[in-house]
C-alpha cells in the first residue's frame, strides 16, 4: 500500500512538472525565439543586444538546473507566500503587454515557481541559474547607463589618439571625437564597450561557478576586477583599430571589425583570455595560503 502512494505521488509529481514545463513553453518559447533571433541577426533593438550573452547563458542555466533536479526533489514541499506574489506579479507583466515588463515576467515566474514549490531552501538551490536568466533578460538599462559614460568615452579616445601617435600619425582628440586623416571618429555611447563588459562578466561569473571558485569571495573579486580590465583595455585596442581603418580610408577593414564578424572574432578571443587568467589566479591565490 505504501508502495502504491509512493509510485503514485512519484507519477503525480512528474506529471506536475511536466505540465508546468509545458506551459512554461508555450508562454515563453515565442519570446525566447524572438531573443534568439535578434541576437543571431542583430535585428532587435541596440539596448536588447547588450543582452547575447544569454545565447550561452540561458542554456547553460538549464543545464545546472537539470544537474540539481534530484537535490530539487529531496527538497520539503512549502509553499512560500512571496512565490504567490512573484507568480501574480510575473503574470501581471506578461498580460501588460509592455515588452520589457513581458521580458522581466520570465525571471519573476520562475523564481515565483521556485519559492512557491519549495520555498526560500528551492530559490537557495536554484540561485545562480536564476541570477543568469535575469542578467540575460533584455532590459533598458544599458541606455539608461549611456548617459554616464562619457568619462570611459574620453578615456578610450584620448588613449586611442595617444596610441595612433605614437606610430606617427597626425591625430587630434577633441573629448569623444577622435580626428585622423580628414577624417572624424566618435566613441559613442554604444563605442564605449558597454556591451562587451557585460558579457565579459557574465562569462567570467559563469566561469566563477564552473570551476568552484565562486564560493570564494577574494577570487571572484579579484578575477572580475581583472576582467573588467581586460574588457576596457580590449576596447581601446578595438577603437584605435578602428580609427585607424577610417583614418587611412580603409573601409572594408572597419566594416569587417565594427559590423562584421570581425568583432565577433575580436570579442570572442578576450573571453578566451579569461580562462588561463582563472586558472593563474586559482595557482597563486592556492601557493600563497
Amino acid at each position: 500500500m505504501l508502495n502504491q502512494r509512493f509510485f503514485q505521488n512519484r507519477i503525480s509529481q512528474k506529471l506536475l512538472s511536466l505540465a508546468i514545463i509545458s506551459i512554461l513553453g508555450l508562454l515563453y518559447a515565442p519570446l525566447l525565439l524572438h531573443w534568439l533571433d535578434g541576437w543571431l541577426h542583430k535585428n532587435i533593438s541596440t539596448e536588447h543586444e547588450y543582452f547575447s550573452h544569454g545565447m550561452i547563458g540561458l542554456p547553460f542555466a538549464v543545464y545546472i538546473a537539470w544537474l540539481k533536479r534530484k537535490l530539487w526533489q529531496r527538497l520539503p514541499e512549502y509553499q512560500h507566500p512571496l512565490g504567490a506574489v512573484l507568480l501574480l506579479i510575473g503574470g501581471f507583466f506578461y498580460i501588460s503587454g509592455i515588452s520589457e515588463w513581458v521580458n522581466l515576467s520570465f525571471p519573476a515566474i520562475l523564481a515565483g515557481l521556485c519559492l512557491w514549490f519549495k520555498g526560500i531552501s528551492g530559490l537557495s538551490l536554484q540561485k545562480f541559474p536564476l541570477l543568469l536568466v535575469f542578467l540575460a533578460t533584455p532590459t533598458s538599462l544599458p541606455y539608461l547607463i549611456a548617459p554616464y559614460t562619457f568619462p570611459l568615452q574620453s578615456f578610450i579616445a584620448g588613449t586611442a589618439g595617444f596610441i595612433l601617435n605614437q606610430f606617427g600619425m597626425t591625430v587630434t582628440v577633441d573629448e569623444i571625437n577622435i580626428y585622423v586623416g580628414g577624417r572624424i571618429v566618435e566613441v559613442a555611447p554604444y563605442c564605449a564597450g558597454l556591451k562587451m563588459l557585460f558579457t565579459t562578466l557574465y562569462v567570467g561569473l559563469m566561469l566563477l561557478y564552473w570551476t568552484g571558485n565562486l564560493l570564494s569571495r577574494r577570487k571572484t573579486v579579484s578575477f572580475l576586477l581583472i576582467a573588467m580590465l581586460i574588457s576596457i583595455s580590449g576596447n581601446i585596442i578595438r577603437n584605435t583599430l578602428l580609427t585607424y581603418f577610417h583614418g587611412t580610408g580603409n573601409e572594408a577593414a572597419f566594416h569587417w571589425l565594427h559590423d562584421s564578424w570581425g568583432g565577433d572574432m575580436f570579442s570572442a578571443v578576450m573571453l578566451l583570455l579569461l580562462i588561463p587568467i582563472l586558472n593563474n589566479l586559482d595557482n597563486f591565490f592556492s601557493e600563497s595560503v
